[in-house]
């Protein structure tokens, strides 16, 4: 998405060899316009796989996650970092480690939102190493449902995350893929 580069260039800022700040327009301070066309642009590569639910982890997933929701039509479901005393009994759950908080985290989703009659899409706002995406694949298959695949907003690819989800035949569509990058210079792939 030609847009989503033009933005990365001119409002992201490359802090060491492997994190990315879009703070200004993705995930901290957001652009509703902006995001409600990533939406339709995910939403469009996925059109018709019958995706009944959209997927994504708190916290800034959520805003694509739901302008993509809007654009298909369907429900979202975020998985909670931390288990709320509103969640009782059995849920889904996974493991996933943060590289840029630095922490493990046990994400969770309750049994009433997802089915196993669910097609579920996965968006999220960075795939790196993979971690977030995995553990949400993890729920996915707990959960008995279809898995249509994954829309990733910024995908750094050298981080070889997606290389890894793609080997086990998960479909990822990226809005935008960075091959390398490092301060003042950022390659697409």
């Amino acid at each position: 998405m030609q847009e989503l580069r033009e933005r990365i260039v001119a409002d992201g800022e490359v802090i060491g060899r492997d994190v990315l700040k879009v703070d200004s327009f993705l995930n901290h301070q957001i652009d509703p316009a902006f995001i409600q066309r990533m939406g339709r642009e995910i939403a469009g590569r996925f059109a018709g796989e019958g995706v009944t639910k959209v997927l994504t982890v708190e916290a800034s997933g959520i805003a694509v996650a739901a302008a993509v929701g809007l654009a298909l039509g369907v429900p979202v479901v975020f998985a909670k970092k931390k288990q709320a005393v509103t969640q009782q009994g059995d849920l889904y759950s996974a493991e996933i480690f943060s590289f840029t908080r630095r922490e493990s985290v046990h994400i969770t989703v309750a049994p009433k939102y997802l089915r196993p009659e669910d097609v579920v899409l996965i968006v999220d706002d960075f795939l790196a190493h993979g971690e977030a995406l995995s553990g949400l694949v993890k729920i996915v298959r707990q959960s008995g449902a279809k898995l249509a695949g994954a829309g990733i907003v910024i995908e750094k690819r050298f981080q070889r995350g997606g290389e890894a989800l793609r080997a086990e035949g998960i479909r990822i569509e990226s809005l935008a893929v960075i091959e390398s990058m490092k301060a003042g210079v950022i390659t697409f792939g």
